[in-house]
């Protein structure tokens, strides 16, 4: 929603501010520099990566669209979704988690969680360090290793969308001089006919030139930006998942656990203590 409104303020400042100085709209309608500058990030785009990264930017900037999967709603559901699993593991044994674990997607008990199941990496990371748990064989500090170790290559790679996005950006300022540059050749090339004519085409050089900064400045950095802060969000979620994670191997309570993951969560979407606490009993009494 605020991606809307923000692209919204920025296009229509930049608009409502050059028809006050007496611009046209039309001038900056030159069809020809769009091709120019969106077929040359393009082009680069695909030249320095596999056609399943260029998927991989498309939804990631389409995802945008939407709000963020990771509110203080969210967050209540993990803990709620944790502690009733460590329960149920409390109950039963940790047998009971193996099904759950195996088959993840097709688990009655994730299933009442949308939230949760929706996130895929967060579903599998906790399947398969619960299978690791499950077997009993690994120690707490070589369980915490290996969680590490699979939350850094996610990051690893889910922060390639948001670099390449930023280099192309940094890069569009150029196209748009490759534009301006296209476009004093033709300025030349007329040299001698109307000056009406003459004019334009300076004035549709002068707009690569514009497109080329806007673009760089106002649409590539802030979107890069804006998926580097979902990244972290995302990061910070996981890390909820693998504070629990940890101390329920160590032995701790249900409600320890939960706590330990409650503590990992961002303040300003962060519940209180007493908060986690009503929730999880008027859960449990339901």
């Amino acid at each position: 929603m605020f991606f809307i409104i923000g692209l919204a303020v920025l296009f229509g400042s930049i608009i409502v501010g050059f028809t006050m100085a007496g611009g046209q709209i039309v001038v900056l309608i030159q069809i020809s520099e769009f091709i120019v500058i969106g077929g040359a990030a393009l082009g680069s785009m695909v030249i320095g990566n596999p056609p399943s990264m260029i998927v991989k930017i498309l939804k990631a900037v389409i995802s945008l669209l939407k709000p963020s999967p990771f509110e203080k709603k969210s967050y209540n559901e993990l803990l709620k979704m944790l502690y009733d699993l460590f329960m149920l593991a409390r109950r039963e044994g940790m047998v009971a988690l193996e099904h759950h674990a195996e088959k993840p997607h097709e688990s009655e008990f994730f299933k009442k969680y949308p939230g949760f199941i929706a996130n895929h990496h967060a579903v599998d990371f906790l399947a398969d360090t619960l299978k690791v748990v499950i077997t009993g064989t690994v120690q707490a500090y070589d369980l915490a290793e290996m969680m590490d170790a699979d939350l850094e290559a996610h990051h690893k790679e889910a922060e390639m969308v948001p670099n390449i996005i930023a280099k192309t950006g940094d890069a569009m300022p150029g196209y748009g001089i490759v534009a301006a540059v296209l476009g004093v050749v033709v300025t030349m090339g007329s040299i001698g006919g109307k000056p009406e004519e003459i004019g334009h085409h300076v004035a549709a050089a002068l707009v690569g030139t514009f497109l080329g900064i806007l673009f760089a400045y106002g649409i590539f950095q802030p979107v890069a930006h804006a998926l580097e802060s979902r990244l972290n969000a995302e990061a910070q979620y996981l890390s909820c998942i693998r504070a629990a994670l940890l101390s329920f191997a160590r032995g701790d309570a249900p409600l320890t656990a939960v706590e330990f993951a409650r503590r990992n969560v961002e303040p300003a979407v962060r519940c209180t203590f007493a908060e986690l606490e009503s929730s999880l009993r008027s859960n449990a009494s339901a």
